[in-house]
């Protein structure tokens, strides 16, 4: 059960991810500061003053001042002009997290909704339902207007929403695709779960589109994964060492010490840690063979560099998730309602850039390795990691398709937080483009994944043939970290001998990237990464 106290922690954020049984529950606390903050609404109404959002139009119909008998049709109206959302919907662990982060940014306590609206969100999150909310749409500033509105609709009884067949919901979120979901009408998902639809109150209906939860949500996935991936990429790039017979020189932590950034350090302990006890870097300690490749030799220096953008990303992330990001916000100790720009997503746009940046450099930087895995000139292994080479085209094509992926990231790495159209005739003149931001950093993300997943299966195959006792040469086994990994990726993908159809391979080891198990073998062997 996760306590809405407005201050959300990563870590419960992150837990959601993998339990789709995970409910909210609201404190006593949370629900007294919300009354607080609509308190200063209701006097609002009772002494007819002329408040943005509460009862005037938006944007540039601001100056437009609504009559009493008109508030709750002006809140229905937002919600329905501005659901105009297109393309496909966000992933089910995106669009059920939208709901959670609303609902805490609400309850920080500063958006002056009613507590009927806080307990809808949460009884929404707790049935869940997961919100139809269409990708594209959104620029990112006065919040994500479009998506939000789709997530509102479904409050209020209408719109559509996703809802598992059978059993799916017991399945983690991030584990279900979107074909698994139903698309059924808003009411009828509510009518399922024994929920109402509510009529939203005055500002209510603004303080759902006004915010910054959709980018957010995506950017918090994308995260999530990113972390994992730091490490994935440490292990592959192991593995990769030990299959060409590299050296761990570069790994000296006296080296990492007189540059002394964070990401650098750890990376380093890292690769210590997974090559404890490798047999191969024993026998190849007299090599003069004394320095390896960039995409070796600088694994410290490119993952690090990525972990610290990532650890920046993670900074920006706690503190948006927590934060009051509407207009306006009501400050309940002095009764004001002051209007401001917290709804832009420019904090979150900037993130999403700069990691689509890093992960796009782990990505290229894996390719390179996968380059001289297969290439015979750089790796002293068969050519393209087939024994009968000719005949046979062996991984040939695998760096290829990485190759296609690298290129992909490039396009994508391109900011999306340096462009803006005006909106709103003028009236919102600078946007921030943050959702697509946050879109586009997942697709890097995806895109490194089968990366990853491609070098798993070239390095392994390279240390298959390291481990054959050859012209009275002995195995060579790698160090215990590595050894435990390339077991796990030899009980999902056999060797490869003849040329057979590689993509379900690739397939295999991509899924196995995104679960748990390289990592657990690797750290029950080696110790914990970091």
């Amino acid at each position: 059960m996760i306590r809405i106290t407005g201050r959300l922690s990563l870590r419960d954020l992150f837990r959601t991810f993998g339990d789709p049984a995970e409910k909210v529950s609201i404190p006593p606390a949370t629900m007294a500061r919300v009354r607080r903050s609509r308190a200063v609404v209701e006097r609002v109404l009772q002494e007819d003053r002329a408040v943005y959002g509460v009862n005037t139009g938006f944007g540039k119909l601001s100056r437009v001042r609504i009559d009493k008998s008109h508030i709750r049709e002006l809140q229905r109206n937002l919600i329905r002009s501005h659901a105009v959302g297109v393309g496909p919907p966000f992933p089910p662990v995106e669009a059920r997290l939208m709901v959670l982060l609303r609902l805490n940014a609400l309850c920080v306590g500063f958006s002056g909704v009613t507590p009927r609206l806080i307990d809808a969100l949460a009884r929404l999150y707790n049935s869940g339902i997961v919100p139809y909310v269409p990708e594209q749409g959104s620029v990112g500033a006065s919040g994500d207007l479009a998506p939000l509105s789709h997530l509102a609709l479904l409050l209020m009884g209408e719109g559509e929403a996703l809802v598992g067949k059978g059993d799916v919901q017991k399945v983690p979120l991030h584990g279900i695709s979107r074909s698994e979901l139903k698309r059924i009408p808003g009411r009828l998902a509510l009518k399922r779960a024994g929920l109402k639809p509510i009529e939203l109150a005055a500002k209510e209906g603004l303080s759902l589109v006004n915010g910054t939860q959709v980018m957010t949500a995506t950017l918090a996935w994308v995260v999530y994964r990113a972390q994992k991936l730091c490490l994935l990429a440490d292990l592959a790039g192991a593995m990769s060492l030990e299959a060409l017979m590299g050296t761990l020189t570069a790994f000296d932590p006296r080296i990492q010490a007189v540059r002394p950034h964070p990401g650098q350090a750890t990376v380093a302990r890292n690769f210590h840690r997974l090559l404890k006890g490798s047999g191969i870097l024993v026998h190849h300690a007299d090599c003069d063979r004394v320095q390896d490749s960039y995409s070796v030799r600088c694994i410290p220096q490119v993952h690090g560099a990525v972990r610290d953008v990532l650890g920046h990303v993670v900074a920006v992330l706690e503190r948006e998730v927590n934060s009051a990001t509407d207009n306006p916000l009501v400050f309940p100790d002095t009764g004001e309602i002051l209007s401001g720009g917290n709804f832009h997503g420019q904090p979150i746009a900037m993130a999403a850039d700069h990691l689509a940046i890093a992960l796009s450099e782990l990505a290229s930087i894996s390719e390179r390795r996968i380059e001289t895995l297969v290439n015979p000139d750089l790796s002293g292994l068969p050519p393209f990691l087939s024994e009968g080479s000719g005949l046979h085209s062996g991984m040939m094509i695998t760096q290829v398709a990485a190759a296609s992926l690298v290129s992909e990231n490039k396009v994508l790495a391109h900011p999306a937080s340096v462009d803006s159209i005006p909106t709103s005739a003028n009236k919102e003149d600078h946007v921030s483009m943050g959702t697509w931001a946050a879109r586009k950093c997942r697709w890097v993300m995806e895109n490194l994944e089968a990366v990853l997943a491609i070098e798993f299966l070239c390095a392994a195959q390279g240390l298959d043939f390291l481990a054959e006792a050859r012209d009275g040469h002995p195995p060579l086994l790698p160090g215990a970290g590595v050894r435990a990994a390339w077991r796990e990726i030899r009980k999902r993908v056999k060797h490869l001998g003849p040329d057979r159809t590689l993509y379900p391979d690739i397939a295999a080891l991509r899924a196995l990237v995104r679960d748990d198990t390289l990592l657990a073998a690797a750290a029950a062997a080696s110790g914990a990464l970091m």
